[in-house]
């Protein structure tokens, strides 16, 4: 980050200001408006000068609005601050001279967070490799149910910038954070916030694993109540340790064991809080069943953890994290179980994008006869492969780089049977799901975690659940 004049406690003049806005997109156009509105002085660079981008531009050139397409990496003469999408890596040499020149560089949650009213909705954050989204609505479920006006915003879909500036009021925000935005937000300071785990993901935007980390542990900087992390993941405690937070503010873990004070953890079933209740030595407080969080796969109980945690920072009681949890639906494409063909489960994880959401999907079932496959994203499937073994009945592999996992399993279950399935075609899925239906006995699961990204095969993971989901379906006709 460039180091310059504005700090979080200095409100920033946006009037007359010459701004430069990096990206179009879903995140640069608002943010362009916005500050338009404020009445800065806008010029929007782009790389891409594709027919989106153009429509983008024209939209915002008919307010006057300066569009630069096809030139992502050259300064504006007079930029005054930079304001990036988040995607836009930090190597970026419009960044190089924004930093030479002592500019700030903020990205959409950072201009969100300088926007606020004096009387702004606190944050309750979260980001992780995994888990994020079902996190952050549990967490506004759970809010819901306590009576609180909420919305779950962020990474998730809904613009922070619309949250802070529209027109409806709300008593707290359950905010989903992605390691890029954390990178440009440099003065955030959250109520309360979570990571929920670490593994590698986006290496080659962050350059190491350590900034990957260091990006993600933003969150917590300046935390007023409570830092929340995963006990079974050492490296969140240790951003915990790390930073620079609020007097009184406390480290709070969760677990799928039994919590020790100041956890939130699973006893018989049960999900308990030892960490905001009287003598929390002796006493814990029940909050919800395992049967009450849906589905009750180990890793999703986890979210469901951390999503209370969150909840109770706040002030929320008891009941209202168990309403909450009852109250929540998953988004499509998250072990979601499609049908029971023949005694079979078809459970649909499409967004197990990487290895660390496939390890997680993989340890709530067995037997499993998992379909996998796709773009690796310079993935190594070793470690995914031996902790699964034992659980595997058989495996489908698709996509380009099969082979990856193909080898690895040759390396680490030799046993478990594979079909190698060489065909990238709209009806590569159907034959997937009659291979698996193949391999599977009555009582497995046939399970979807890709363990790879899809637009190798599929315009993104939710056409491939579909595909998938499809697929059962015609089994479940043929039946």
């Amino acid at each position: 980050m460039g180091s310059g004049q504005v700090t979080s406690s200095e409100p920033f003049a946006f009037q007359g200001k010459h701004i430069t806005v990096a990206g179009l997109g879903v995140s640069g156009v608002p943010a362009a408006k916005v500050l338009h509105g404020l009445g800065a002085i806008v010029t929007v660079v782009n790389d891409g000068a594709d027919e989106r981008a153009r429509a983008q531009a024209a939209e915002l050139e008919a307010l006057g609005i300066t569009v630069r397409l096809g030139d992502g990496d050259t300064l504006p003469e007079g930029s005054e601050l930079i304001v990036t999408a988040p995607g836009w890596k930090p190597d970026k040499p419009l960044f190089a001279a924004a930093r030479d020149a002592g500019l700030e560089i903020w990205g959409d949650v950072e201009l969100a967070w300088r926007l606020r009213g004096p009387d702004a909705a606190p944050w309750l954050a979260v980001t992780g490799t995994n888990g994020k989204t079902t996190t952050v609505q549990m967490l506004a479920s759970i809010l819901e149910a306590a009576g609180l006006r909420t919305a779950a915003v962020g990474n998730i879909g809904v613009s922070l910038l619309d949250a802070v500036l529209g027109e409806e009021r709300y008593d707290v925000l359950a905010v989903e954070l992605s390691s890029y935005q954390l990178h440009w937000a440099p003065s955030l300071r959250a109520h309360s916030a979570a990571v929920l785990n670490l593994a590698p993901d986006h290496l080659d935007w962050h350059g190491s694993m350590e900034a990957y980390a260091a990006d993600k542990g933003r969150i917590y900087e300046g935390n007023q109540v409570a830092c929340v992390y995963n006990v079974a993941d050492k490296a969140t405690e240790n951003l915990v340790r790390e930073a620079d937070v609020e007097e009184g503010c406390r480290a709070i873990g969760f677990t799928l064991g039994t919590p020790g004070p100041s956890q939130l953890g699973v006893v018989e079933g049960i999900l308990v809080d030892r960490a905001f209740v009287e003598n929390r030595q002796k006493n814990a407080q029940e909050l919800a069943e395992v049967a009450d969080v849906n589905p009750p796969a180990p890793h999703n109980i986890a979210n469901a953890l951390a999503a209370a945690a969150l909840a109770r920072a706040y002030g929320v009681p008891a009941k209202a994290v168990r309403d909450g949890l009852r109250a929540f639906t998953p988004d499509a494409h998250r072990i979601a179980h499609v049908a029971d063909v023949d005694g079979v489960a078809y459970v649909d994880d499409s967004k197990a994008t990487n290895t660390h959401a496939a390890e997680a999907s993989l340890a709530a079932y067995e037997p499993i006869v998992w379909i996998a496959g796709g773009l690796a994203k310079g993935a190594v499937f070793d470690e995914l492969v031996a902790k699964s073994a034992k659980r595997l009945r058989g495996a489908v592999l698709i996509g380009a780089d099969r082979a990856l996992i193909r080898e690895a399993l040759a390396r680490h279950a030799p046993e478990v049977p594979v079909v190698d399935l060489d065909r990238t075609d709209t009806g590569a899925m159907l034959q997937a799901v009659q291979e698996a239906r193949r391999l599977a006995q009555p009582g497995d699961t046939v399970l979807l975690a890709p363990a790879c990204a899809s637009m190798d095969m599929f315009t993104n993971y939710n056409k491939r659940g579909d595909a998938f989901a499809e697929a059962v379906r015609e089994l479940g006709a043929g039946t």
